[in-house]
Parts: C-alpha cells; sequence; structure tokens
C-alpha cells in the first residue's frame, strides 16, 4: 500500500504475537512494547539526512558521519503512545517530546482532545507521531491536524498494529504522513476495536480496564 511501511522483521513479528497473548503479564508486555519501539525505530529514522563532522579518535582525526539538522520530535498520543516514544528515547535520548492528549468517545468514536504541548519550532523538525493502535484513524488524524497548525510538516506516524480502515482514513486524511506499522490486522469489530488486534493497548499497558 502506497505510504504505509509494514516491518515485517522477523524480531518485530516474533515479539508482536507475544504481545497479543491475552495472557502476557502487564510488566511483560510493558517490555514488549519498548522492544518494539526501539525496533521500529530503526526503520522509521532509516532515512534520515546525515552529514559529517570532524572528530578525534583514539588513532587519528577522520571525517564521522553524523545525522544532519535539528533533533527530532516524539510525539506520543496519550495515554498509550507514550509507551513506544519511551522505547524510542532509548535509542534517540536526545530527541524533544510533544504530547498530544486525546480520548475515543465510546459512542461517537471520535478523538476528543484534552491536551497538547509541543516544542516551538515543529517546522524545522521531524516529527514522529506514536501510537500503539491505528484503529478507526480518528486519534491519529486529529493529533496530525494539532501538529500541522503548529506549524509540522515533515511528518511520520508509528503505530504496532493497525487495521485497514484506520490506515485508509489516516491516508486519505494526511496523504503527505507516511505510516509504519508492524501489522494490518483484518477488520474492526462493531465497538471499533482491531480484531484479532490485541486488546486495549492503553488498559494492557498500564494495568487498567
Amino acid at each position: 500500500m502506497d505510504g504505509v511501511t509494514l516491518v515485517r522483521h522477523p524480531l518485530v513479528q516474533h515479539k508482536l504475537s507475544l504481545l497479543r497473548d491475552r495472557t502476557r503479564s502487564t510488566s511483560g508486555f510493558r517490555r514488549l512494547v519498548r522492544e518494539l519501539a526501539m525496533l521500529i525505530a530503526y526503520e522509521v529514522t532509516r532515512e534520515l539526512p546525515m552529514t559529517t563532522e570532524r572528530i578525534e579518535t583514539p588513532m587519528e582525526a577522520m571525517d564521522a558521519p553524523m545525522i544532519e539538522g535539528k533533533k527530532l520530535v516524539l510525539a506520543p498520543i496519550l495515554r498509550a503512545g507514550i509507551a513506544l516514544a519511551e522505547g524510542m528515547l532509548e535509542l534517540i535520548p536526545s530527541a524533544r517530546v510533544a504530547h498530544i492528549g486525546l480520548y475515543r468517545d465510546h459512542d461517537t468514536l471520535e478523538a476528543v482532545e484534552y491536551f497538547f504541548k509541543a516544542p516551538k519550532d515543529l517546522a524545522d523538525r521531524l516529527v514522529i507521531v506514536t501510537d500503539p493502535m491505528l484503529a478507526t484513524g480518528n486519534s491519529a488524524i486529529a493529533a496530525i491536524e494539532r501538529l500541522k497548525a503548529r506549524g509540522a510538516h515533515d511528518i511520520r506516524f508509528v503505530c504496532l498494529l493497525s487495521a485497514p480502515e484506520g490506515v485508509a482514513a489516516l491516508r486519505k486524511a494526511h496523504p503527505d504522513v507516511p505510516i509504519w506499522t508492524a501489522a494490518i490486522d483484518r477488520q474492526l469489530n462493531e465497538k471499533g476495536y482491531i480484531v484479532p488486534g490485541l486488546g486495549d493497548a492503553g488498559d494492557r499497558i498500564y494495568g487498567t480496564h
């Protein structure tokens, strides 16, 4: 599918299968989310622009490859997106972090915003939006609209699991925002949950119901 990268690495697929298991403990689920976030971070940052800087090794001077430009921004959709962002921060500790507070109205399935805080210079940075699930796509669409209103234009979306409906909705609303996901499941059920899916990611990460 155009604009969608399905991360098929065996480690990613194996850990996603472990994550789906309904008997997985809260601590085990949280650990797997962080590990998957680190693995997918390799893929989503693969094409970052590079430059060179002169450094001194213990042996001699050299022109060493370094990431070019301002530090990127991780933008988790609260609350579940935080776990993905924290995993990515293990690899990219200097990244800035924006927070986008959205919840899904269980009757309308629409996204409702309750918090937004981001660096001022989003227009100068790559922004990676994180949310474990891309179900209806409403939260992702709303989050990206908010970021664009603040000047962001180089945006990527990362999730662990997606539904065809959510992928189609996000691509239609924001065709300029590429998606990275570990799996595209069969469909949404009548309550807007991905099936076979893995349940409510936020509840499983934080042990709530």
